[in-house]
């Protein structure tokens, strides 16, 4: 992975994106709803439901997750998710780094796929698409190219909660370059959110190269 693309460059990925990507639909229809109804636990995992369902659709497509164990999960963990809420990523400290790592492991069961026979397939790229939409300037999103492209890759699920830490603080860099550069997120629109528009643009879609 470059060390940080050029600021040009790096608004180029992300109108990239944006001409392309047309199922962000769906990120702004969860945000409103997680938004909305934070702390009415069943419409926020319906909100959830809405990004998960449409941007995970191969994985689901079999079998979706069980919202009454997200529904569960939401309520137990209401309180910690609800403080990171307000946080952005630049605020992240050493004691975040198990909290962190607690809430994605707990979510790769909660929102894993129940498939022929029960199986279940668990997915460390939508437990961070769950995770950014609870806090939207916290938890950065990645998917399969993306965590590759910066070493992060699990190969097992069972260290993708260590990969992903791994990732946060990469792209804990990558934020601070990018403020340091006077770029801001927008309302409705989290720095990070701008962040994966450009990764995805750039390692996932291929739609910038070099």
């Amino acid at each position: 992975m470059e060390r940080f693309p050029s600021i040009p460059r790096f608004w180029k990925g992300v109108k990239e994106f944006r001409a392309h990507e047309k199922r962000d639909a769906m990120y702004r229809v969860a945000t409103r709803l997680v938004n909305d109804y934070w702390g009415e636990h069943k419409e926020v995992a319906d909100g959830l439901g809405v990004l998960l369902l449409t941007w995970n659709q191969a994985l689901y497509r079999y079998g979706i997750f069980d919202f009454e164990k997200l529904e569960k999960f939401l309520r137990k963990r209401h309180r910690e998710i609800g403080s990171f809420r307000s946080r952005n990523i630049l605020s992240w400290t050493e004691q975040d780094d198990l909290r962190v790592k607690a809430l994605f492991d707990e979510l790769l069961d909660v929102l894993a796929s129940i498939g022929k026979e029960s199986k279940l397939k668990r997915s460390p790229v939508a437990v961070t698409k769950a995770l950014h939409i609870l806090a939207l300037d916290f938890f950065p999103l990645w998917d399969n190219a993306i965590a590759e492209a910066y070493s992060c890759y699990w190969y097992e699920y069972t260290r993708a909660s260590e990969k992903y830490l791994c990732f946060c603080k990469k792209i804990i860099d990558f934020y601070k370059y990018l403020v340091k550069n006077k770029v801001r997120g927008k309302e409705g629109v989290s720095l990070l959110k701008i962040i994966d528009e450009y990764n995805y643009s750039k390692y996932t879609q291929g739609w910038i190269k070099g």
